[in-house]
Formats: structure tokens, sequence, C-alpha cells
């Protein structure tokens, strides 16, 4: 990849690229879709790739993605590259229009010029596709875009990525793909009420109804209890010893880093096992009311015979539910949702055969699913607070609604 970029940047000193340079840029620029998970957000379920349509759920409303083919009249093929650089790198689409922030532009903008260079060579390569789609579905006062000039004023500080002195080349490289292309704050950096990312970075958020974990080298929400491979077999595969990519997650494995270089998986390691914590990751005292008994008997009867009635599991199968960090974030939304709705882990090269978690809606009342995730959060050291079954009956109304976005 380091040479790939390397040839690019010298292809962009010395003009425009011969036929085979243009080619050669072209495949750089399919890595930087892939670095980018382009095609995991631009391409609606059932869709054609990068043609738009998938819908986002904020807390201001709902987005649809746009479509990124180069279809002169529905996607980007009448736009050009300065104008492409425009939308990376200051968040404004052709003609002024302003972006919003779900489009990650604030991490974008770190991102050097031979790789945008790259991948808007690599975009106009992709099958066009005419698919109209109006993003801005949000309401009043929302979406008004012109509101975005002062939200950029106020948070957004466009600069492209500078290595960091005394820090190796691996975390640098790390450093680079998590906050650029890879826009992992994204999702894991919690934000203000006016969707600015908090000083917080990669500690946690709540994102379309999934809690994107903490992922900080802390203890004991974070990943500080997984090896560098733990995390390298984890962005590869979409599972390891310690949980189960699912949710908005499983689809980041599927498109994006199953599909990365080893290396790349490995500097990303570097980068965040060596993140102090900025926030408070200390486990919370989970008091409850009600018969501790009676939740052990709900979790022997419903989960034991998987996740082990010691809470171990079984390895690459089974998430252990003892030390598992996933379990006591701050927020239980994630848990609730695999409870109510199943989960299926991806299928990646790495990892063929996912294991999978059937639905117990139809089993478990809502008060049953709150005492029993109360009780997997606060037994075999784990502690976190409690779970009610008013959060539970939310997000069971929420998936009844169809607002299960992906």
């Amino acid at each position: 990849m380091r040479k790939l970029a390397l040839a690019a940047l010298l292809i962009v000193s010395a003009g425009a690229p011969a036929r085979g340079q243009e080619t050669s840029l072209a495949g750089a620029g399919r890595y930087q879709a892939v670095l980018g998970d382009c095609e995991g957000c631009h391409t609606a379920p059932g869709g054609k790739p990068f043609a738009g349509g998938l819908v986002l759920e904020t807390p201001f409303g709902k987005i649809a993605v746009p479509n990124i083919t180069p279809d002169r009249d529905t996607g980007i093929g009448s736009w050009s590259e300065a104008e492409f650089m425009d939308v990376l790198r200051a968040g404004r689409a052709p003609g002024g229009e302003r972006l919003y922030p779900a489009m990650p532009y604030p991490a974008y903008a770190k991102m050097h010029d031979g790789d945008i260079k790259a991948l808007w060579t690599y975009l106009r390569t992709v099958a066009p596709v005419r698919h109209a789609v109006e993003p801005n579905l949000l309401p009043f006062p929302f979406n008004i875009r012109s509101l975005m000039a002062g939200w950029n004023l106020l948070y957004f500080k466009p600069a492209e990525f500078a290595p960091m002195a005394g820090k190796s080349a691996a975390w640098n490289r790390g450093a680079y793909l998590v906050t650029g292309p890879g826009h992992c704050g994204t999702c894991h950096t919690p934000k203000t009420l006016l969707g600015a990312d908090r000083a917080e970075a990669l500690t946690g958020a709540s994102l379309q109804g999934w809690f994107s974990p903490e992922i900080t080298g802390a203890r004991p929400r974070g990943i500080g209890d997984w090896s560098a491979g733990d995390v390298v077999t984890y962005l590869k595969s979409g599972w390891n010893a310690h949980g189960v990519a699912s949710g908005p997650m499983a689809e980041v494995v599927e498109y994006s880093t199953s599909q990365m270089t080893d290396d790349d998986l490995g500097a990303i390691a570097v980068y965040l096992k060596d993140l102090p914590a900025t926030g408070d990751s200390s486990p919370a005292p989970g008091h409850a009311s009600g018969d501790p008994a009676a939740r052990a008997v709900l979790y022997r009867n419903n989960c034991g015979a998987c996740h082990g009635l010691d809470g171990r599991g079984e390895r690459l199968i089974f998430p252990p539910r003892a030390g598992n960090a996933i379990l006591i974030q701050p927020s239980p939304e994630s848990l609730v949702r695999v409870v109510l709705a199943g989960a299926q882990a991806v299928t990646t090269k790495a990892a063929p055969t996912a294991p999978s978690m059937p639905s117990f809606a139809w089993k478990l009342n809502d008060a049953q699913i709150a005492d029993l995730l109360t009780y997997v959060r606060n037994s075999w050291g784990n502690a976190a607070a409690p779970v009610s079954a008013a959060t539970v009956g939310k997000i069971r109304a929420s998936l009844r609604g169809g607002n299960d976005a992906r």
C-alpha cells in the first residue's frame, strides 16, 4: 500500500497520468475505497454498488446516502476532480452546497492528496448507475443546509494528517487510517448536542440504535485486555475470542477491514492499543432491585447451554460473557437488540463459517430480558448499570416499527 501511495504521489507531480499509470492509480483508488468503507455506506440493501439510497438514522432525522457512480445525471459523472476534492476536504458539493457530517468529511479532510486523487480515479471506473437519490430527508430546520456554515465554523478544522514525531511508522500509519479514511470516530466518538465530536475520542457512542463501544486501550471497557493480534483477527474475520461484530460493525468488517492488508490492520492495532482512555472507563456499580436467583435461572435456561454457566463461552463459536468489554458499555442498547432480534456474524474469507444467535423476542418479555441482561452485566466480575424493562420496551417497539437500521 505504501508503494502504491508513493506511486500515486509521483504521478500527481508529473501531470496527467498515462493510460498504464491511470490503471495503476485506479487500483490504488480501489484500496482507498476499501479503507473509507465507501461501498458499505453508498450501497443500499439489494442495490447496485455505490449507487446510494441507504437511509441513515441520525439524532436529527433521516439522511439518504447519495449515488457516487459516474452517472452524469444522478451520480458524480459531471463533477471535476477539483470538485470531488472539495467534497472530501471542505464538505462542500459542486455549486457550494454544504454537506452534513454524516458524510464524514471532517475525517476525510485528513487524507493525503494522492490518496484522494487515487480514489477519484477509481470511482470513474465504476459502472455508472442511473439512480436518483434525495439525500436530505431531515425535518425543518435541520434541512437548511446553509446552517452547516456555522457548524463548520465552530467544529470543523480541516488539516491534512501530519505524522507525530517520536512515534513509529506503524503507529502513524494506524493513526492516519483511524482518524482519516477509516473515520472510526464517526461512530465510536461521543457527540455533542449539535453532532460534533467530543474530546473523549473513541470512548463509545450511540449510533442508529446501536452502541459503538469504546476502542481505546483502556480497561475494562476498552480493548486493553485484547492483544494486537486479537484486534487484527477481529477486524479481518469479524470475530475473535472476545466477541463478534454485529450491526453496523459487521458491515464495516465485510466491506472494509476484512479487505485491508495485514500491515494496515497491524498498524491500526498498534495505534488503538496505545490510546489512553480520555473518559471514565471504570465499571459502574450494578445495584438492581429484584431476585438475583431468578436472574440466574433466566440465564441458565436461555444462555447457559451456549455461553456456559461459568460465562466462558466456547472459543470462536460462542463469545464469553465473563470479562467481555462489550457487555459493560454505558449503554445496553446493542445487547438488547441482539437478544430481541438475534444476530448473524459476518462471513469473511478469514472466517467463512460465521456463528449466529437466535432471537428471544418471542420467548421473553421486556422485564425478563432486562433481568437477564442485568445478570450478565454483573456476573463473573462484570460490573455495569442495570437494564430497565422500559429500555427493552422502547427498543422492541423500534424494531417492530421497522427502525432496524443496518
